[in-house]
């Protein structure tokens, strides 16, 4: 008998996609939320993170005896990356390839909507102002996309076909990169993001990417600089970010990920007219939840049948190699 723990957020509904799957003979589905969890990890073997960004497992771990594989149905895993997960057997899945085009596409209309000034337009048009202006072009325009995983590289080939010149940041420099070309590291972004019109922050969060883009890298960004964020809050140092913007470093921002989320209603960022809010979605086109489900039933059968994961968290780095 396999035992699987679909753990769930109050209030979401769970696709039967999932919930058929304990119709299978020999596999028992046991659904949990938070405060249950501890109660339905004994005899789990295979637990989905269904409640995205939960970090419940942390506390209830103590419960697993027989946890095999945790999958998150989320491309990032910081808040499941805890030591004891870590350091054990278990292997550990994320929703790698469902958000790609999604969230490069959205990164394309944040530099759309400031390149074309979308953001004065609005406040025109609010204002019936007939005020007609020029605008700036994106073919020959620069970005670094920091951060190289598959969405990384996605948001380079989008770039790339609107005639954007890109470079990458990683955890290591290299030249030719199939999507980047070259990339540069990371640790080195306050040497080298100088002269880049759009940066790209699409960094899992790790030790090392934790506040990495700080004061000192919007300093040597330049003042038309727009800065973007799709990847997770806490790579930014906030407070830095509404420095730069109110002080003229950068030029702009296009945000749809912050340390703290919601966004707070007082938050200076929210007044700011030169910067773009967006609440945690750039990932969540229509039927976003069905392909997270269907990725999972399809991972499910693989291992059911004993078959290899076609890609696995590297959990000493904190995401896919």
């Amino acid at each position: 008998m396999t035992v699987l723990t679909i753990l769930n957020a109050p209030g979401t509904e769970i696709p039967a996609l999932l919930t058929d799957l304990g119709e299978r003979d020999g596999v028992e589905l046991r659904i949990a939320e938070a405060d249950t969890l501890g109660q339905a990890l004994p005899g789990t073997d295979v637990l989905l993170m269904w409640d995205f960004f939960s970090t419940a497992l942390k506390d209830a771990y103590g419960h697993a005896d027989r946890l095999e594989w945790v999958h998150a149905a989320a491309a990032g895993v910081d808040s499941l990356l805890f030591d004891e997960l870590v350091d054990s057997p278990v292997t550990v899945t994320n929703a790698r390839g469902i958000f790609d085009r999604p969230i490069a596409e959205f990164v394309l209309n944040y530099i759309l909507m400031h390149a074309k000034s979308a953001i004065g337009s609005l406040a025109d048009q609010r204002a019936a102002k007939w005020n007609r202006r020029s605008t700036r072009d994106i073919t020959g325009s620069t970005a670094l996309v920091v951060g190289t995983g598959a969405i990384g590289r996605e948001i380079a080939r989008l770039l790339t076909a609107v005639g954007i010149d890109v470079t990458g940041a990683g955890s290591r420099a290299r030249s030719g990169d199939a999507d980047f070309g070259e990339v540069i590291d990371s640790a080195t972004l306050t040497e080298h993001v100088a002269g880049f019109d759009w940066v790209v922050d699409i960094a899992p969060l790790t030790e090392r990417t934790e506040r990495l883009i700080n004061a000192e890298v919007f300093a040597a960004m330049g003042d038309t600089a727009v800065f973007i964020n799709v990847g997770r809050g806490d790579t930014v140092d906030t407070d830095a970010l509404v420095d730069a913007l109110r002080t003229g470093q950068i030029a702009g921002a296009g945000l749809d990920v912050f340390d703290e989320e919601p966004l707070p209603a007082g938050h200076p960022l929210w007044a700011m007219d030169n910067v773009i809010i967006t609440p945690h979605m750039s990932g969540d086109t229509d039927g976003w939840r069905m392909r997270l489900a269907s990725q999972f039933h399809r991972l499910f059968e693989q291992y059911l049948v004993g078959e290899a994961f076609p890609h696995t968290v590297d959990k000493t780095v904190g995401y896919v190699r």
